[in-house]
Parts: C-alpha cells; sequence; structure tokens
C-alpha cells in the first residue's frame, strides 16, 4: 500500500490547485487535486506533508498551520491501493514557482467543482468547504475506467 498526503492550500477566497498535466503515465492526469505526494521511509504524514508543500509551491508550512481533515483510501485498478491524509493550511498568497508535477493555480471557492477532479474528492471537499470539524474517512472504490464504484464512510481509515 502506498501512503501519501494531500493538501489544500487556501487564502480565504481562493485554493490552490494544482491540474496534473505533466507525467504521461500519471494516474491523476487530467484531473485537479491538492499538492502532495508520497511519504519517504521515516516520514510521517504531517512533515510529509511539510515537505511536499515546500517542494511544489515553495510555502514554508509549520506543523501547526496545518490542520487534518481526514483520511482517503483510494483503490484502483490503475494503480496501487493508497491511503492519503488530507490537510489543509491558509496562506498568503505569492507567485507561484514552474512545478512538474502540474500546472499550479487558485481558484475561487465557487470556481472548483466545475473542474474535473475525482468522485472522492468532489465529496470530501464539500465537507472542508463546509467547515466541517470531524474528520471524514472513505474508501473510494474505482474501476478501469476511472469511475467511482463503490464508496463507504466509516469513523477511521
Amino acid at each position: 500500500m502506498i501512503h501519501s498526503v494531500c493538501v489544500y492550500l487556501h487564502d480565504g477566497s481562493a485554493w490552490l490547485l494544482m491540474y496534473r498535466n505533466k507525467k504521461p503515465h500519471d494516474v491523476n492526469h487530467g484531473k485537479w487535486i491538492g499538492v502532495g505526494g508520497k511519504m519517504e521511509k521515516d516520514e510521517t504524514p504531517l512533515t510529509c506533508a511539510i515537505r511536499e508543500t515546500r517542494e511544489e509551491t515553495g510555502y514554508e508550512l509549520v506543523p501547526d498551520s496545518l490542520q487534518l481533515q481526514g483520511e482517503v483510501l483510494f483503490d484502483s485498478p490503475l494503480a496501487e491501493t493508497e491511503k492519503i491524509w488530507i490537510y489543509t493550511a491558509q496562506v498568503q498568497k505569492h507567485d507561484l514557482p514552474v512545478c512538474n508535477e502540474g500546472t499550479l493555480a487558485w481558484v475561487k471557492e465557487e470556481d472548483i467543482f466545475s473542474l474535473p477532479m475525482w468522485d472522492v474528492d468532489r465529496i470530501f471537499l464539500k465537507e472542508v468547504l463546509a467547515g466541517i470539524q470531524q474528520p471524514f474517512y472513505y474508501r473510494a472504490r474505482y474501476d478501469e475506467a476511472g469511475r467511482l464504484t463503490g464508496l463507504s464512510k466509516g469513523d477511521e481509515g
């Protein structure tokens, strides 16, 4: 199983998202997601979130700036099963670097759901944007065409 993080940065009115368009064999190709990536050996989800955010955006977050929103277990025949910790952090906008993972863009909150993204992302982002404080735990099952075929919500991931 892969362990990874996904971080959604916001400035109070817009959210920093990444359009995955730079890697040809990327399971996320053509989708908008938060920044993040796989945990390295001996990393915690929190330290991974800080490292990945710095590498992809230039933002230097501190542990207290990150809010754990929940976890998603992502099952798909397209990739190895992945457990993803989802974080948010409020930041001040700055010029964004070029990222080799995808194209970074600030997206107004009201425009987020018009973008192509994973179905489970739409579900948990609605909770995040609504300010629900209870951490979520989802298990999402997708088919080989990238369609959501099963979703369960539990007490822990």
